[in-house]
């Protein structure tokens, strides 16, 4: 059951004046509540808010998982106080989907050393992630010892001299941890001079005393990427640009989800009969589908997560493999009976109109995405 909230002793509606009989203000209809709550009161609000009391969060949860269409054709035949809303369940999926996807910790380890000198001055934390484990022989043939001390100590380095004259660390490890250290720094140099946006020309300068001297050598397209990316070639390596690529798509994506369900929507309504559907009707089964889609994911992607700790039992490794494999058969499966049982439509004319959908916006979202890739990519720094 709902938290009452404690009812005020003064039977004046705060909101309109009105004088209030019973718990709501028959004039306005606000609850004659007291208005000082405590921080544990307006979480529980705001829970039950989200949830919209009693088992009607769980109740959509349960039909839009497993009953294709349910929830559209329940909220359009009038029967909507005992399902969350359309907009407020997209919106409270997505947002814990993208929140619970951008703070969980990355499989990916650390790309450097990192020496944790904990209180006590004895404890060493050393996190090797090259090709996940960098032998000590490769280290010392790749790189001679003497040439450590001519170029200028990086911070880690330093770090690890400390530790060294501390007596953590041995002088044995410590040359091997800077070996490593020399070694990373080199092939950084070579991924830097094997930039992903290698445009050809050094600097904008270059590029723009050739086009004084042949405007028509480098047209304006090349000329407005080069601009865009030999700035950020002299700035980072492949593996930077790609991490500051991954960091803006991450939160640009949901905006460009979102952008994209009216389109959805449209293409669904050229399909259908416009007399018996309204563009309105298309929208609220485009929210429930794209819900549908996005808690999938964040199911997996909690099991994944869970169950990734668990990696080294092989019977985990199967039914890990067998869960995902039955998500996304289920999330690909889905839109042919929703199709069906929202539009009533045969089964043969509505697998074909299904698969037509699924073609186009294929394409669609291929281009949208595409476009979301440039805006990324333009608005990295």
């Amino acid at each position: 059951m709902a938290h009452k909230n404690q009812l005020r002793k003064d039977k004046t509606c705060l909101n309109c004046n009105y004088v209030v009989e019973n718990r709501f203000c028959s004039n306005c209809g606000q609850e004659n509540s007291d208005t000082r709550k405590t921080f544990f009161h307006l979480f529980v609000h705001f829970f039950e808010d989200l949830t919209h009391y009693e088992n009607a969060f769980w109740k959509t949860i349960k039909n839009l998982l497993l009953r294709p269409a349910s929830l559209t054709k329940e909220y359009l035949s009038g029967k909507r106080l005992s399902y969350l809303a359309p907009v407020r369940l997209y919106i409270f999926i997505s947002f814990v989907t993208f929140l619970l996807i951008a703070i969980f910790p990355n499989d990916k380890k650390s790309d450097f050393i990192q020496i944790n000198d904990k209180s006590n001055g004895k404890a060493k934390n050393e996190y090797y992630n090259y090709e996940d484990e960098v032998k000590q022989e490769e280290i010392k043939d790749s790189l001679a010892l003497d040439s450590i001390h001519k170029s200028k100590p990086s911070s880690e380095e330093l770090k690890i001299e400390e530790l060294k004259n501390k007596g953590i660390l041995k002088p044995v490890e410590a040359d091997s941890l800077k070996k490593f250290i020399q070694l990373a720094k080199k092939d950084k140099d070579i991924e830097k001079a094997n930039s992903l946006f290698n445009s050809g020309y050094k600097s904008i300068a270059q590029m723009d005393s050739i086009r004084k001297v042949n405007p028509d050598e480098i047209d304006d397209i090349e000329y407005w990427l080069a601009k865009k990316t030999i700035p950020l070639n002299d700035k980072y390596t492949n593996s930077e640009l790609w991490e500051k690529f991954t960091e803006e798509a991450k939160h640009n994506f949901p905006k460009t989800l979102f952008i994209y369900m009216p389109l959805f929507a449209f293409v669904l309504w050229l399909f259908h009969n416009k007399k018996r559907w309204y563009y309105f009707d298309h929208g609220i089964f485009t929210l429930h589908y794209f819900s549908f889609l996005l808690l999938v994911v964040l199911i997996l992607f909690l099991t994944n997560k869970l169950l990734g700790y668990f990696d080294h039992f092989i019977v985990i490794k199967v039914v890990k493999s067998l869960i995902n494999f039955v998500g996304y058969l289920w999330m690909f499966y889905y839109f042919f009976p929703a199709h069906h049982r929202f539009y009533g439509e045969s089964r043969t004319i509505s697998f074909f109109k299904s698969m037509g959908l699924l073609l186009i916006n294929i394409i669609l979202i291929s281009i949208v995405l595409l476009l979301f890739v440039v805006y990324t990519f333009i608005n990295i720094h």
